[in-house]
């Protein structure tokens, strides 16, 4: 169904979070490797110029598409912008942290290169083990389950409404005497 209704960006962003959220887990059930970039504040333009533009509304289908072994985006990160697939087979930098377990392989050092590097924040799916991380700010959350990931996925990407300054000094009605 077609529609000109315009949709505001909270339900925009939960939709996307939910359809990559359900993407991450049908993928990591299989063992299929992933790597999802949610851009923030910190455009990623160069590194979406390292990939190809997508510019998609997210589903679980085209994330596995896009991930699915031997596929020709399968090894790069996809980026998610605007709370769409934006760019898929992007190259990202790799972390420089050498404390880093080396159990992890070159998607969890990505993740973590591109927290370290901005403030977007990277969803991984093991191929090795089917597990779903997440790096946020240099720091990697290992095994999370998808309630979680959901979850601080909208904490990050959904910005708290606020009430204005004047409705907090003059009370609801903007210029009321006290």
């Amino acid at each position: 169904n077609f529609t000109t209704e315009k949709i505001d960006e909270e339900t925009l962003l939960k939709n996307c979070i939910a359809k990559v959220v359900d993407g991450v887990t049908e993928l990591a059930k299989h063992d299929v490797g992933a790597l999802i970039v949610f851009e923030r504040e910190t455009k990623l333009g160069e590194i979406i110029s390292t990939g190809t533009i997508v510019n998609a509304e997210p589903s679980k289908e085209i994330i596995g598409n896009i991930f699915f072994h031997n596929a020709p985006l399968h090894d790069g990160a996809t980026i998610i912008r605007g709370g769409r697939i934006f760019a898929a087979g992007c190259f990202l930098p790799l972390s420089q942290n050498y404390d880093i377990s080396n159990m992890l392989g070159t998607r969890h050092r990505a993740a973590l290169g591109i927290s370290e590097n901005s403030d977007a924040v990277a969803v991984v799916v093991s191929e090795e083990t089917g597990k779903i991380s997440m790096a946020v700010n240099g720091e990697l959350m290992r095994e999370i389950d998808p309630v979680y990931l959901k979850r601080k996925l909208e904490e990050y990407m959904i910005p708290e409404k606020t009430e204005p300054v004047v409705n907090k000094i003059f009370g609801k009605g903007g210029n009321e005497e006290k």
